[in-house]
């Protein structure tokens, strides 16, 4: 039985997060034996690992005083080699940006590997020094592998790094088919969206963390502002919270958008608005590999998206994909609210899941 471990921040709400527990549950079922280290041992989804996967956590010292916090985070890597250096025969920082799930993953084995969930490179928009700097302070040069959720992902950071395409590999994430279906028929609590449910008109459904810098949920709002201008009846959900939250329903309030603009905050389980809604809509600058494109996939939902990581996967019978600008996004939604979309292409869930594990298998 080989053993695994995998570091990371904590295990809150987000894709990065879900994507590691549908990944570390999957292959704990296939009879790895799992190790995951948190810096900080909380999140909501810590009760949704299996039982057979062991956690621990590991501190980091982050007191103002520079001399005192140098020595506790030494002795913090002295007492972590001791018990855990080169203990496994897989080891992966899961939290790309992390300096602490770097150094777990580069101790606990000699077959470690950076997991990258984003198309840096356009993350630091264009600037390829800061692209640069990032890497270079998580140590990639020092990783056996260093795997991307995206192809868009992997091909920035070869341009910038060549002498390391070796090292490469490009893997979705892996996707919990039957739990989404089983989650997305739970109740919904809020009787107004129950209500709202039951009218004749489409709901647009958007879930993320709200940040305007990569998600721009304003073009969505503004967009909706000049449907309503035309008269058109339709309902948008946000689901989600974030840094840029007071902006939108502020910008929600000044377009008097109340009544067709939606927040319900976050959710631990969103899956049953994927079921009252009548197309997922994604409006950012950037993405990783969105999860939701899988999740939507999975519900049998048509997805209205911008050109981020992966759209290919969309077009041809799964939704329409727009350019990056309020304009398109607003087409798109009056050509859904007029005429609909009929879905065309199926979505095995199993034989997606399989391809990914025999690429993992192969680094493993």
């Amino acid at each position: 039985m080989k053993k695994l471990f995998f570091a990371t921040h904590n295990l809150d709400l987000g894709g990065i997060e879900t994507a590691l527990v549908t990944l570390v549950n999957d292959l704990s079922e296939k009879g790895y034996d799992i190790t995951i280290a948190l810096e900080k041992k909380e999140g909501v989804f810590l009760g949704r690992l299996s039982n057979k996967i062991k956690v621990v956590e590991y501190n980091t010292n982050n007191n103002k005083y520079v001399i005192l916090r140098k020595i506790c985070n030494l002795y913090n890597r002295l007492k972590f080699m001791i018990k855990y250096k080169n203990k496994f025969d897989f080891s992966a920082s899961f939290a790309t940006y992390s300096l602490a799930s770097s150094f777990m993953a580069r101790t606990a084995s000699k077959n470690s590997a950076l997991w990258c969930h984003a198309d840096y490179l356009t993350l630091y928009q264009g600037n390829k020094e800061e692209v640069r700097a990032f890497f270079k302070n998580v140590s990639c040069e020092e990783f056996h592998h260093i795997v991307f959720v995206s192809k868009e992902g992997t091909k920035s950071f070869t341009e910038i790094f060549p002498d390391l395409k070796d090292k490469v590999i490009t893997c979705n994430n892996l996707i919990n088919g039957k739990d989404i279906i089983e989650k997305a028929k739970e109740p919904i609590i809020e009787e107004h969206i129950q209500k709202i449910a039951e009218e004749e008109i489409p709901i647009f459904l958007n879930i993320g963390r709200h940040d305007e810098r990569q998600k721009k949920l304003t073009r969505i709002i503004e967009a909706s502002k000049k449907l309503k201008e035309e008269r058109f009846k339709f309902k948008v959900i946000f689901i989600g919270d974030g840094q840029d939250t007071d902006l939108y329903k502020q910008k929600v309030n000044e377009y008097q958008l109340e009544d067709t603009i939606l927040f319900l905050g976050r959710k631990e389980n969103p899956y049953p608005y994927f079921r009252i809604s009548d197309c997922i809509i994604l409006s950012s600058d950037y993405e990783g590999y969105p999860v939701v494109y899988l999740e939507s996939f999975v519900l049998h939902k048509p997805i209205i998206t911008t050109k981020v990581s992966d759209y290919e996967q969309v077009e041809d019978g799964r939704g329409i994909v727009v350019e990056k600008d309020t304009q398109a996004i607003y087409m798109a939604m009056k050509e859904f609210i007029q005429n609909g979309y009929e879905l065309k292409r199926p979505f095995d869930d199993q034989t997606y899941n399989e391809n990914i594990v025999k690429t993992l298998e192969t680094i493993f």
